[in-house]
């Protein structure tokens, strides 16, 4: 828990609270670019995060940093657009800070998407992946310091981190609508460089699909807190030493927003049933 509380958690959930909205029972964390499923929120409420009480800011261009209370497909849902990096200065705790939260407004499943890149020579930009289990390779763990038993157990099993219902779900739903669906493994590094080359082949000899700068503490706090997670990676780029082009965030925003209309029918699809 490092240097966070149960009472901190309290008081950002207190605040948010008290702008009024909906009671939420779905999370959603929104990665680079892929912010535009806020506009889909019906009756939403906007919170800058820098108005709720311990909640860091989001310093990286395509994460606005807000969050938002609404309801979508007639679910009630807590949306940050925008999430938080290691890479940016912050502790993995405090990165998974508002999955807490969270929790404490309500929240029972959180929908954890990101922008990746391809290490599964397979895959190619504009592809969505299922992730179906993660690599943590950011050297840290939010957990690390004093366990709270009021925030869950000391050991927490990770042997179904991201929910088998919930991959289902997305599977039978992403064929409904004809949208192709990869799966795959989903290494979390810290950052903020691209990896080399040979760092990609070292994960795929390791067995990832896709690599990213986030998404791993939030889904450890998530369990921990005893939420189901459904994860997808938007794979905006093929990763170091694939195709012989340097890697931009530019390239990762211009992909994302190709993918966008796939992106929203499957998660506004999906939504129902989670």
């Amino acid at each position: 828990m490092g240097t966070l509380n149960l009472g901190m958690i309290e008081d950002a959930a207190a605040f948010i609270k008290s702008k009024g909205g909906v009671d939420p029972e779905i999370g959603l964390i929104l990665g680079s670019g892929l912010g535009v499923l806020a506009d889909l929120l019906e009756e939403p409420l906007s919170i800058p995060y820098s108005d709720i009480p311990h909640f860091p800011v989001s310093t990286v261009e395509g994460h606005e940093g807000e969050l938002l209370l609404g309801t979508i497909k007639g679910r009630s849902v807590v949306l940050m657009k925008g999430r938080f990096h290691m890479y940016e200065g912050y502790g993995p705790e405090l990165t998974a800070f508002p999955v807490r939260v969270m929790k404490q407004l309500g929240v029972k499943s959180l929908l954890v998407t990101n922008a990746a890149g391809g290490v599964n020579t397979e895959f190619k930009p504009g592809d969505l992946m299922l992730i179906t289990d993660h690599l943590n390779m950011t050297g840290r763990n939010p957990l690390i310091g004093p366990n709270d038993s009021a925030l869950g157990v000391r050991f927490p099993d990770m042997s179904e981190a991201y929910s088998r219902r919930l991959r289902t779900l997305a599977l039978d739903t992403a064929k409904t609508q004809g949208i192709s669906l990869q799966q795959g493994v989903y290494a979390g590094l810290l950052g903020p460089t691209y990896e080399t080359p040979a760092e990609i082949v070292m994960l795929r000899t390791l067995g990832a699909d896709a690599v990213g700068m986030s998404t791993v503490s939030e889904v450890i706090v998530a369990r921990h807190s005893g939420l189901e997670v459904l994860g997808i990676s938007c794979i905006t780029n093929m990763a170091a030493g694939i195709l012989d082009q340097p890697l931009s965030h530019d390239e990762v925003m211009e992909t994302a927003e190709m993918v966008r209309e796939k992106f929203l029918g499957l998660v506004m699809a999906v939504i129902p049933g989670m």
